[in-house]
């Protein structure tokens, strides 16, 4: 085995769940060559993976959008010009959605994918060959058990994300250690009440602890505004691109945060990190993570404040526990 393709675009959640598959090909296969089509908006998370080879970013978004411009359809024929390139030995589209199975069509080399009982959308046409894989197991395993299927290997041990990231240095940060409050995603119902994010941070700002207020579009920097003017020790980060974040996230001593990218970002970045949930179902998106991890809530019913802090201590005796049993 030589070339792999991985195909998973969009959205942040669904790329970050995909990183571990990078990293059990380079276990099985060393001496593969890994490139990945992903959203242009998203292509720098791949690229911290140490395993990949090339990001071969795409913009099906937009260009859905503008497709009978001129502009477009170049971009268009250049990105085909690109992956049709290089003939790949295996090519997996972990995705399983029409847009995905387009894409892996248009690439030279033997194509794998879900089968209909597996994918949302009945893709069989567009592989040579297809897979089941239980819809009762969690994103990672998922994708993970579905590329292992496709390249004939067996999985072994637990997930690894393979993102490495050295933490930011920024002139702007509070003093270590510091929490950041992952409070924004693009769905309303998964938002965590305010009130719950302003007594979570009071209560930490009480033990002295720092707090970090990321953002994304205007209203989550004006929802990280009103939070911090309401929360002592806690602080609006500036404008910062993924990779940028990566890095400030690397360097807290933990993450909370809402059903969202950034939240699984930082367990892939293998800090301890709460998950709060109370729109969607943690066993199939909750929180993965080779550390220290809690997925807390579920459909209708979002967790208390009290019980963060509780998972947050936990997290704390782990790490002292940890060093008390290190020589």
């Amino acid at each position: 085995m030589h070339a792999v393709l991985l195909i998973k675009t969009s959205s942040l959640g669904d790329v970050i769940h995909n990183l571990p598959v990078a990293s059990d090909i380079r276990r099985a296969c060393p001496d593969a060559s890994i490139d990945w089509i992903v959203e242009r908006a998203f292509r720098a998370i791949p690229a911290l993976h140490t395993g990949i080879r090339n990001v071969i970013p795409c913009e099906l978004r937009r260009w859905r959008k503008s497709w009978f411009t001129r502009a477009t359809r170049a971009q268009w024929h250049a990105f085909v010009a690109r992956v049709q390139a290089e003939e790949y030995d295996a090519v997996i589209d972990t995705q399983g959605l029409l847009k995905s199975a387009i894409l892996a069509r248009l690439v030279r080399g033997q194509r794998h994918g879900l089968d209909w009982q597996s994918s949302r959308e009945p893709l069989r046409l567009f592989y040579d060959r297809t897979y089941r894989v239980s819809w009762n197991e969690h994103a990672v395993t998922r994708n993970r058990r579905l590329a292992a299927m496709a390249l004939g290997y067996e999985l072994q041990g637990g997930p690894d994300f393979g993102i490495r990231c050295i933490p930011s240095t920024a002139p702007w940060l509070p003093p270590k250690p510091y929490i950041v409050f992952l409070h924004a995603t693009s769905q309303p119902r998964k938002l965590w009440p305010e009130t719950n994010w302003v007594e979570l941070g009071r209560r930490l700002s009480a033990r002295g602890q720092s707090l970090l207020l990321p953002w994304g579009s205007a209203d989550e920097h004006i929802r990280a505004k009103r939070l911090a003017d309401a929360i002592p020790s806690a602080r609006v980060t500036p404008a910062l691109g993924f990779a940028e974040l990566a890095a400030v996230i690397t360097g807290a001593a933990a993450a909370v945060g809402v059903d969202t990218g950034l939240t699984h970002l930082a367990a892939a970045l293998g800090i301890p990190v709460v998950g709060i949930y109370g729109a969607t179902d943690p066993k199939a998106t909750g929180v993965c993570a080779a550390t220290a991890a809690a997925s807390l809530g579920g459909p209708g019913c979002f967790p208390g404040v009290g019980e963060v802090i509780r998972a947050l201590d936990g997290f704390a005796t782990m790490v002292c526990d940890a060093g008390c049993r290190s020589p």
